[in-house]
C-alpha cells in the first residue's frame, strides 16, 4: 500500500518537472533557445535547433498525462524516462555540458545553474525507471496477461 503512494508521488513529481518546463519550451525563453541551439548547431540540424523544444515539450506533456492513468502508465514511465536518457546523453556527450546558463531578462548571461538542470533530468530519469519497474512487476498495465 506505501508503494502505491510513493508511485504516485513520484509519478507527481515528473510530471511537475514536466509540466512546468513548458513554459520555457514553448514561450522560446532564452535558456531553451541556448539548449536547443546549441543541440542543433552540434548536430547539423537546424530544425532541431528551431522546432526540438517544441518535439520535446509535447512529448513530456503526453508522458505527464499517461502517468495518471493507471493502464499506460508503464509506457508513461517509459517515455519520460527515454526523454530523460536523451538529455543525460545530450548534457555529457556534446557541447552541452552539464551547467547551463542563466539569463537575465535582456537575454545576457548573468551566472550558471550549476547543473541543476543535469541533476535534475537523473533524477526525474531515476523516478521514471523507478516507477515502470513497479508497473512491470505489479502487472497493472497494458501488456499485462490477465
Amino acid at each position: 500500500m506505501k508503494r502505491h503512494y510513493i508511485k504516485w508521488l513520484l509519478c507527481g513529481y515528473i510530471a511537475f518537472i514536466f509540466v512546468q518546463s513548458l513554459f520555457f519550451k514553448f514561450s522560446d525563453a532564452y535558456e531553451t533557445q541556448h539548449i536547443f541551439g546549441v543541440l542543433g548547431e552540434w548536430s547539423g540540424l537546424q530544425w532541431f535547433a528551431d522546432f526540438g523544444a517544441y518535439g520535446v515539450g509535447i512529448a513530456e506533456l503526453i508522458a505527464s498525462i499517461m502517468l495518471f492513468i493507471p493502464a499506460i502508465r508503464l509506457l508513461g514511465a517509459g517515455l519520460a524516462a527515454g526523454i530523460m536518457s536523451g538529455a543525460i546523453f545530450f548534457h555529457l556527450f556534446t557541447p552541452l555540458g552539464i551547467s547551463m546558463p542563466e539569463f537575465n531578462v535582456q537575454g545576457e548571461v548573468i551566472g550558471n545553474d550549476g547543473g541543476l538542470l543535469f541533476i535534475n533530468a537523473c533524477i526525474v530519469f531515476t523516478c521514471a525507471i523507478i516507477v515502470a519497474i513497479w508497473e512491470w512487476v505489479g502487472g497493472n498495465h497494458l501488456f499485462a496477461k490477465h
